[in-house]
C-alpha cells in the first residue's frame, strides 16, 4: 500500500510542478500578494499562539485558557470578541465586514479554529496549529483589506463578511453540532478550515461517527453454588463483542466499528448482573452510517436474547458526526494557493479511503460548501493521536504549515468574495451533491 501511495503522490507532484497557473479573476494576483505579505507579518504572533496553546493543553469544553489567548491576540488587532457563543461556553466569534456589506446581497464566509487537546497526550492532533492557522487567516484577510484601502490599491471592489468561529470540543465530541443547533452557521455561505497531518491534501475522506453505550441487565447469583439462578450480563457483552467482529466482515473497507467492555462484574464468584459496552460506528457515507447502526442494534438485541438478559441502548450521548462532504471547487482553489507556497496539496484518491478519521466539521460541510484540507507538519509515518505527532505540533515546521495554511485559507476566503463565479460554482456543486443534510433529522 505504501508503494502505491508513493507512486500516486510522485505523479501528482510532478503534474503540479509543470502546470502553469493563471489568474482566476482580475486583480487576484495583487490581492493574493497582499495576503501573503499580511500572513508572513503574523508569523511571530502565530508561533507564540501555537506554542502557548501546546504548552497548556485543555480537553473538550474546558478550553478556557485557549479562548483567552485567542481573544487577547484578536483584541490586540482591534477586534471585539464574543465568548460563550451559540450555547458553548468556550466558543468564540468575531467578524469583519467590508464598508459596503449588505447581508442580503453579499456573501459571508466562516473560517473555523479548533483548540481542544487530548487527555494525557495533549495536542497530539495538532489543534494548536488549527487555531493559529484559523486566527491567522482571519487577520491576514482583514489586515490586507485595511492596508490596501490605506494604500489605495485597485481591484478591491468586492463586498462581504468574514467570520472567525472558535469551535471547541472536537475530540470525542461534537462541539460544532451544538453550535449549529444554536444558529452559528445561519447566513453563512461557505466554511473553511485546515488540519495538520503527515501529507499535504486538498481533499481527503473523513468518515462519519456515531457513539453508543449499551448496558446489559441480568440477574446476579453465586457463581459456584447457584449459577443456574443467575442471568449473566457479561455473557451478553462477550457475545455482542464477538458479533461485532463477525459484522466487520460485511462492512465496506473504509468503515469502522470498535468497541470495548467498560464494566463486566466485580469478582469471579458473582455472576455479573450488569455489563456495559462503549462503541463507535464510523462510515464513509451517511446512508451506510445509518445502516450499520441498525445492524449494531440487531447484534446487541441478539446477544441479549441469547444470554437471557435485557439491554439498554443509548445512541449519540454527544451528537453524531457526518462524513465530510468535500467541495471540489473550493478544494481546487486551495490547492492553487498551496502550490504557490511550495506545497502540492494532493487531490482525493491519492491516499486510500481506509486512512480516515472523523470530525464534526462533517456536519458543517452538509450545511454549506466547505473544505477541510490537511497540511503536512510531520513525516508520513507519524500517526495522529500519538506523542510523536504532539511533538511535531510544536516545531518550526508546524509554524511554517500554520502560516502557509493561514495564507491559503485567507486567499480562498477572499476569492469567495471577489470571484463570484467560484462561489456560484461551489454552491451549485453543493446543491447537486445532496444539498442540506442535518444530522439530528437524518438519524432520528
Amino acid at each position: 500500500m505504501e508503494q502505491g501511495i508513493a507512486a500516486r503522490k510522485a505523479e501528482a507532484e510532478s503534474n503540479a510542478s509543470t502546470k502553469g497557473e493563471s489568474p482566476d479573476y482580475p486583480g487576484q494576483q495583487v490581492i493574493w500578494r497582499l495576503i501573503q505579505e499580511a500572513g508572513e507579518s503574523l508569523r511571530d504572533e502565530l508561533r507564540t499562539l501555537a506554542f502557548t496553546l501546546h504548552d497548556h493543553p485543555e480537553e473538550a469544553f474546558e478550553e478556557v485558557f485557549a479562548t483567552e489567548e485567542i481573544t487577547k491576540l484578536l483584541q490586540n488587532h482591534g477586534f471585539e470578541v464574543q465568548s460563550g457563543v451559540y450555547g458553548v461556553k468556550t466558543a468564540l466569534e468575531t467578524s469583519f465586514e467590508t464598508p459596503g456589506y449588505d447581508p442580503a446581497q453579499h456573501p459571508s464566509i466562516a473560517i473555523l479554529a479548533e483548540y481542544d487537546a487530548l487527555p494525557e497526550i495533549g495536542h497530539a492532533c495538532g489543534h494548536n496549529i488549527i487555531a493559529a492557522a484559523g486566527v491567522g487567516a482571519f487577520l491576514a484577510v482583514t489586515n490586507m483589506i485595511k492596508t490596501a484601502e490605506v494604500k489605495g490599491v485597485d481591484h478591491l471592489d468586492f463586498e462581504g463578511r468574514i467570520v472567525l468561529l472558535g469551535t471547541p470540543a472536537e475530540e470525542g465530541h461534537s462541539g460544532k453540532e451544538y453550535m449549529i443547533r444554536n444558529g452559528a452557521f445561519d447566513g453563512i455561505d461557505a466554511s473553511i478550515m485546515m488540519h495538520p497531518f503527515g501529507f499535504d491534501l486538498a481533499e481527503h475522506v473523513w468518515v462519519g461517527r456515531r457513539t453508543m453505550t449499551a448496558t446489559f441487565h441480568g440477574v446476579s447469583a453465586h457463581a459456584s453454588s447457584q449459577p443456574f439462578m443467575g442471568k449473566n450480563a457479561l455473557d451478553a457483552a462477550s457475545l455482542a463483542y464477538q458479533g461485532f467482529g463477525v459484522l466487520r466482515q460485511q462492512m465496506p473497507p473504509s468503515d469502522r466499528l470498535h468497541a470495548i467492555i467498560t464494566e463486566g462484574g466485580n469478582r469471579p464468584s458473582i455472576i455479573p448482573d450488569t455489563a456495559t459496552m462503549s462503541l463507535y460506528v464510523r462510515s464513509l457515507l451517511p446512508e451506510a452510517l445509518k445502516d450499520i447502526s441498525k445492524r449494531v442494534d440487531d447484534v446487541l438485541d441478539g446477544a441479549a436474547l441469547m444470554a437471557g438478559v435485557g439491554v439498554e441502548k443509548q445512541w449519540d450521548v454527544h451528537p453524531a458526526s457526518l462524513p465530510v462532504r468535500n467541495n471540489h471547487v473550493l478544494a481546487r482553489r486551495w490547492a492553487k494557493t498551496q502550490n504557490l507556497r511550495g506545497r502540492t496539496a494532493l487531490s482525493e484518491g491519492i491516499l486510500p479511503d481506509t486512512l480516515a478519521a472523523s470530525t464534526d466539521f462533517g456536519n458543517v460541510s452538509h450545511l454549506v460548501p466547505g473544505i477541510h484540507p490537511m497540511v503536512k507538519i510531520s513525516p508520513e509515518n507519524v500517526a495522529l493521536h500519538t506523542k510523536e505527532f504532539a511533538a511535531y505540533a510544536r516545531t518550526e515546521e508546524a509554524i511554517d504549515a500554520a502560516v502557509d495554511a493561514a495564507i491559503g485559507l485567507a486567499q480562498v476566503a477572499v476569492d469567495a468574495l471577489a470571484d463570484p463565479q467560484m462561489l456560484i460554482d461551489a454552491t451549485l456543486e453543493f446543491t447537486n451533491s445532496g444539498d442540506v443534510l442535518k444530522v439530528g433529522d437524518y438519524l432520528a
